[in-house]
């Protein structure tokens, strides 16, 4: 079976014939300067640095941003919009628009919390005929491994597919079962003489370690119940399978930094071992979690300051390559925070729209640059995924995928602001530093001062670069 490809552009669309855009602050890996980017096609044509010169041009072709800093679009390789089957969760319109709001111009949706969930060829079809006509910003896929499927990898990967995820522990949904190490070695033997990639929930069940006598409130308890050990039994497995098949392998929104050395090594041995953190996890830490505060809830858990410093070191010298966010949104009643204790509700934190922001807040006082941030979310994902030849940097034939935001802005998160469909959130309330003023997708602003600049989606699928 072969799919339909669908058109860059959706049907009415046009693009007119050049765009220009200019900035003092225009973000490059080895330099922030001034520079004119000429947009054709909706393609990076032509970029001059160190100079403002748009003579050649006339106004209506011209998108002058100042000092605005001017980088390439953020790219979110870690998000559930679980439509089909769970568009009371979320869905494509309200994810990609929330996406478009936090500088994002490309996600990449995760295999489940659909239903179907996408584990074959049959899947994905219906996931985006589901997603057809309602995305703000591009959108690729991930496929997914579970007991029985892994003779539909390879269908799915020929058509496109930016790769594929598994749980080594119950997923959280039961048509989303997780995989043993036999079947993971199966589907890896599937993917070994191509480009792809699997992409790990790295837990592991090592029996239970809270009992009935733990306050379930307590944010203390939930934690006890998911320790770094669990994560550290899983990488392990991960890191003999990546090695033993030679196939690359990543590790998901890793929190425990426990588990950094045996990575730094596998890394070191040449193991094609990738990783990745979240947002929350930088951000956020298990001391200051309120009881009952269920916006606080993922798996694996937000642990505890010196933990989360560990993981900033890691970002910081390339042991993690890339920050994503996790959303994964639920209805309010799976959540209730200050009724529903942290053993009863969904694990998952909805955030997408922030990320940029919630990473500079906390970045910035680091001492990170703007180019790490370029690195981290917009390089990082769109390699990882397979989409580098066209998305996540500023170079001439890349899709004219940008966000123009002023690094030094503040805001406060209201719940009035936030685009995804259910908008409980542990970032509102919180002042973070960055504010997005402009998103451009291929050529097109988007949104602009807080405002959507069109009525039609303009976004388009994405497919991964078959070339190993």
């Amino acid at each position: 079976m072969v799919i339909q490809f669908y058109s860059s552009f959706p049907r009415g669309i046009t693009m007119a014939a050049v765009q220009v855009f200019t900035s003092n602050a225009v973000v490059f890996p080895d330099e922030t300067c001034e520079a004119v980017i000429e947009v054709k096609g909706g393609r990076i044509q032509r970029i001059d640095r160190h100079t403002a010169d748009i003579s050649a041009y006339s106004d209506d072709q011209v998108t002058r941003c100042g000092d605005l800093v001017l980088m390439a679009g953020v790219v979110d390789s870690h998000v559930h919009v679980n439509e089909p089957g769970r568009a009371a969760w979320e869905g494509y319109a309200s994810a990609t628009r929330a996406a478009a709001a936090g500088g994002i111009t490309t996600i990449v949706d995760m295999p489940l919390n659909s239903i179907p969930p996408t584990t074959s060829m049959a899947a994905w079809t219906e996931k985006m005929e589901a997603a057809r006509g309602q995305c703000w910003v591009d959108v690729g896929f991930w496929g997914g491994v579970v007991p029985g499927n892994a003779s539909e990898l390879r269908e799915m990967v020929d058509n496109g597919i930016c790769g594929f995820k598994c749980f080594l522990i119950h997923s959280g949904v039961d048509e989303f079962p997780s995989v043993d190490y036999a079947q993971v070695e199966e589907a890896l033997t599937q993917l070994s003489d191509t480009s792809s990639v699997l992409l790990f929930h790295a837990e592991c069940d090592i029996g239970p370690s809270v009992t009935d006598l733990d306050p379930s409130e307590k944010y203390s308890t939930f934690l006890k119940s998911r320790p770094q050990r669990m994560e550290e039994v899983a990488i392990e497995q991960v890191i003999s399978l990546s090695e033993k098949t030679k196939v690359r392998c990543h590790i998901v929104h890793l929190s425990a930094g426990r588990a950094l050395p045996m990575i730094r090594s596998a890394q070191s041995r040449g193991v094609p071992l990738s990783v990745e953190t979240c947002h929350h996890y930088l951000s956020l830490k298990a001391d200051d979690i309120p009881d009952n505060a269920t916006q606080f809830k993922c798996c694996p858990p937000i642990r505890e300051g010196d933990n989360q410093e560990q993981l900033w070191e890691a970002v910081r010298d390339g042991t993690i390559q890339q920050v994503v966010s996790d959303h994964s949104p639920c209805t309010p009643d799976l959540k209730l925070p200050g009724k529903m204790n942290f053993m009863e509700a969904w694990g998952g934190i909805a955030s997408v729209q922030f990320g940029l922001s919630v990473f500079w807040t906390e970045a910035s006082r680091r001492g990170f640059t703007l180019q790490d941030v370029v690195k981290l979310l917009s390089v990082g994902p769109a390699s990882q995924a397979s989409l580098g030849d066209r998305k996540g940097a500023l170079k001439e034939g890349h899709d004219a995928d940008f966000v123009i935001w002023d690094p030094s802005e503040t805001f406060t998160v209201l719940e009035s602001m936030i685009h995804h469909k259910n908008k409980i959130s542990p970032y509102v309330g919180k002042t973070l530093k960055g504010k997005v003023h402009k998103t451009v997708l291929r050529g097109t602003v988007i949104y602009d001062k807080d405002s959507f600049t069109e009525s039609t989606p303009r976004g388009s699928f994405v497919f991964a670069s078959s070339k190993k």
